[in-house]
């Protein structure tokens, strides 16, 4: 598929391979150093359990200091080519927190720069901005376009994929994740992974994903790490979503081969948040739908509101990854089990770690 934003330089399948680095961040620090991020499939559970308590410390860092100067003279390379506020935001936020600076360029339609329109290659206008920075947030609407620049022989500085088009978004996995982690309180079942905290999670953890599971990178990449990681709970992964938008083969495909996982799927929202303890919500993505008609036929098909929350478990946290239309009512917002407005701001401190970690400054 050829974005058309920019063409895509065509690689060999063997520079283009996520298995040659599967597995690869682990608990030791310079495993980090240099490495790209992207896919969630490079995160090993004593990784995850690594970056959590870097994002951990980080908030106490921005809460007690508002930041420090450990990337000075470090700066990033913000490049988007499909829109984005929070993804864009929060990694900026996270460089200039941690003494850092950016540059921004906006590939998308009537961006700040001119390089797609005068055909050059996508790898060609990465590796120019490597020569000004030190790691690039890339994003960009073609699907493994992101890890064809990252892993062809072009790049020569760290990328950081912040979403391939409907492919993965692993950032925003590894920050939902530790949302979930740190709000439930779960355990990890590596060496120190177990939580001792009062509000520690026993029994299974049971994840329903509502709404748009077709074309929500999001929930592509958070079912893959939730599947992958070691968790010291029986998972249980709830599919809820209208006919036409179900969760790809390709995902369910990859959870069955994990361990300690059970997939259900399920079209009425009442039933599955029964028992459950993440309601994850995702907005039925207009720009992905190839007519206006197809996406009226969808679009309001779950609304999460108070009628619901009064059913719901006590103890359930409501997600999402944001924007929302209208598929949360903004009168959940006050309900203390929303919990968007933290996942956001944990963003900040997941990335913190992300850049810190990868630059060699944990």
């Amino acid at each position: 598929e050829k974005s058309s934003h920019q063409k895509i330089d065509t690689m060999t399948s063997a520079s283009n391979d996520l298995s040659a680095i599967t597995n690869t961040l682990k608990d030791d620090v310079s495993s980090w150093e240099g490495q790209n991020l992207i896919s969630v499939t490079q995160m090993t559970t004593s990784g995850i359990l690594r970056l959590f308590k870097t994002a951990q410390s980080m908030r106490d860092l921005v809460r007690s200091k508002g930041g420090d100067d450990r990337l000075k003279h470090k700066v990033l390379a913000s490049v988007f080519y499909e829109a984005s506020t929070r993804t864009s935001c929060s990694f900026q936020a996270a460089m200039m927190r941690l003494g850092g600076t950016f540059l921004h360029v906006d590939g998308g339609k009537g961006g700040n720069t001119s390089a797609s329109k005068k055909g050059e290659s996508l790898e060609d206008t990465i590796r120019c901005l490597e020569c000004y920075t030190d790691v690039t947030v890339l994003r960009h609407p073609t699907t493994g376009s992101v890890q064809q620049v990252a892993l062809g022989d072009g790049t020569v500085k760290p990328v950081i994929n912040a979403g391939d088009g409907v492919g993965e978004h692993p950032t925003q996995a590894l920050l939902d994740f530790f949302t979930i982690f740190d709000e439930l309180g779960l355990s990890l079942d590596i060496d120190n992974g177990s939580n001792t905290a009062d509000n520690s999670h026993s029994g299974p953890l049971v994840v329903v994903l509502l709404g748009d599971l077709k074309h929500g990178r999001t929930v592509h990449s958070l079912a893959k790490l939730l599947a992958r990681s070691s968790l010291k709970h029986e998972l249980v992964l709830r599919y809820c979503a209208p006919a036409s938008l179900e969760m790809p083969a390709h995902v369910k495909e990859y959870v069955e081969q994990c361990t300690n996982v059970k997939q259900e799927e399920y079209s009425d929202m009442s039933e599955a948040v029964k028992g459950a303890n993440v309601l994850y919500v995702t907005r039925v993505q207009k720009e992905r739908f190839e007519t206006a008609e197809d996406y009226e036929k969808v679009k309001g098909a779950y609304v999460v509101n108070t009628a619901l929350m009064k059913t719901a478990p006590q103890d359930m946290i409501v997600m999402h990854p944001l924007p929302r239309v209208d598929e949360i009512s903004t009168d959940v917002d006050s309900d203390p089990r929303a919990c968007y407005f933290r996942q956001m701001e944990n963003g900040m401190f997941v990335r913190m770690a992300i850049l810190a970690l990868i630059l060699g400054a944990p």
